[in-house]
This record gives C-alpha cells, structure tokens and sequence, in this order.
C-alpha cells in the first residue's frame, strides 16, 4: 500500500534491541508470556490480559490499553509464538491481518538470558503514519519504548529475585 507518492516499504521499519536479565530463560519467557505483567516494564501498554480462558498460547488473543502523545487507545493481539524458555510473539491484530509483530527470544548467557525483544511493521496503514517521516519517528519511538521496558525488566528481576 503506497500511503503517498514515497516508495515505502513495511520491512523498512523493524529493529530489535537486547540485554541481559539475570534469570533463567524459563523465568524471563514467564514473565514476558504473562501480558498482565507488562505494564510493569513497559511505558505505553496498560491494562493488558488475555480473553477469558486463554493464557500463553500460539493462536490466543489478549486485550490492552496503550498509551501514547496523550492519546489511548485499545488493541487486540494474538500470540503466534509461545516456546517455553526461547521465543514469545504476537501480532496486533492478530495472525491474518496484523500490523505489528513484537517478538521476544531468550537465550542463556551465564548465570542469566540475553532477551532480545524486536519490533515489526507489517502491513503500512495510515493509522501508523502516512509519510516516510512519519514511519520514521514511530520507529524511533518504540525503539525508545524497547529500550525502556527491557530495562525495566532487568531492573524489576534484580529487585525482586532478592
């Protein structure tokens, strides 16, 4: 989909960012798998749980309120990876007509995980933005968002693994 007359492309506007947790990657992928725990780590997602029923699995779907400029709004997600101790994904949207995918690996490094966690575009959708600058500061954005919530996340294992 051409949002303008600038050539974009999806695959343009993805990144991944790392760091190391000092836990296991069983521990780390529990954590990452429970949404209703996100909000801790994360500065833009509130209010996150799955539908009645479902839990961390490949095909359910999960509700959460974001936060972002001063706007909210609601999304619908579902998880389309969930390996215990390696990889937790999920696509907002869900797997047919998604629009970001945020995806999760945990690898063992030492006593701990490097947690790579890694943002998508998917599909371009005016909703996201209509130009290349645009896209752009979305990107930036979120990779700001990644970086604060991986370490928060490292933080919050530390504080409570005492």
């Amino acid at each position: 989909m051409n949002i303008t007359n600038e050539t974009l492309a999806a695959v343009d506007f993805a990144f991944a960012r790392s760091a190391w947790v000092d836990a296991t990657p069983t521990r780390v992928y529990d954590l990452i798998s429970d949404v209703s725990a996100i909000s801790r780590w994360s500065p833009t997602a509130d209010g996150v749980s799955y539908d009645e029923g479902a839990g961390p699995w490949a095909g359910a779907w999960f509700s959460g309120a974001n936060r972002r400029d001063g706007k909210q709004w609601t999304t619908r997600s579902q998880v389309v990876q969930a390996d215990p101790a390696a990889a937790f994904s999920f696509v907002v949207g869900g797997a047919e007509d998604g629009i970001v995918r945020w995806s999760w690996t945990f690898r063992p490094q030492g006593r701990g995980t490097l947690v790579q966690q890694s943002w998508q575009l998917l599909r371009l959708d005016p909703v996201l933005g209509r130009t290349r600058a645009d896209l752009d500061a979305l990107r930036r954005y979120m990779e700001g968002s990644v970086e604060t919530t991986l370490t928060a996340l490292a933080q919050w294992v530390a504080e409570h693994s005492r």
